[in-house]
């Protein structure tokens, strides 16, 4: 199994764990977004929308860089690469187990 720091694994599933994070990050994918530019397609204040780039922030989702009075963020891949990569292992034992699954019905359905 990949083995990654537990903390940062957690930070990274933890933010992700929330639909509008997880919108912003697919925002985020398109370019680089300002804080109001992520807040716009939802019902919030730019306080809120602030508080969630900040978990992004955290977790090293998102990178933010201060333009006078505007933030822009940026997408960081890394983190969601240690992701897919702790995800895949379980992706194989879920194939195995399918086709485990398969190869017992298929006996059956012979009988």
């Amino acid at each position: 199994m990949v083995e990654q720091a537990p903390a940062a694994l957690d930070r990274v599933f933890g933010a992700l764990s929330d639909p509008t994070r997880r919108a912003m990050l697919r925002r985020l994918a398109g370019g680089t977004r300002t804080v109001g530019e992520l807040a716009e397609p939802f019902d919030m204040s730019f306080a809120a929308a602030a508080k969630h780039v900040k978990v992004l922030e955290q977790a090293g989702l998102l990178s933010r860089t201060i333009e006078g009075r505007s933030h822009r963020c940026r997408i960081e891949a890394g983190p969601l690469a240690t992701a897919d990569r702790w995800l895949a292992y379980y992706e194989r034992f879920w194939s195995m187990r399918l086709d485990d699954l398969e190869r017992a019905l298929s006996k059956r359905s012979r009988k």
